[in-house]
């Protein structure tokens, strides 16, 4: 799958099933704030991209997913290393769907996430005169 804002950052989608997904992402010093460690945004990019990687496989042939909100819980900072994000979906109904993913340094717990996407059909964008 083409992603340019993954490969922007160095994201990659190692596993993507009907359910699930795995991504990886090595920290490296452009990723990092002020302070040294890596940026939220760099522990969020996975949870969004992964989420996104676990529920395309679900959809219906013309069917498209739009990130509605996330919340992400951030619980220790990343310095160096591989992170890993395992997403799963809690929930996909008709027009919705919750995923929930995990952010690892290891063994250790960085942050995790829950997110809601909404499931849709495109609008045909064809004008007529």
């Amino acid at each position: 799958m083409n992603h340019p804002f993954a490969d922007l950052i160095g994201l990659e989608v190692n596993k993507m099933d009907a359910g699930s997904s795995v991504c990886a992402l090595e920290v490296s010093e452009k990723l990092m704030n002020p302070h040294k460690v890596a940026h939220g945004a760099v522990l969020y990019a996975p949870a969004d991209t992964g989420m996104g990687a676990a529920i395309y496989p679900l959809l219906a042939e013309g069917e498209l997913c739009a990130t509605v909100e996330i919340k992400i819980n951030y619980f220790a900072p990343a310095r160096s290393g591989l992170l890993t994000c395992k997403t799963k979906v809690i929930f996909r109904g008709k027009s919705s769907a919750n995923l929930e993913s995990e952010i690892f340094a290891g063994e250790t717990l960085l942050a995790k996430a829950n997110g809601s996407y909404a499931i849709f059909k495109p609008a045909n964008k064809a004008h007529t005169k």
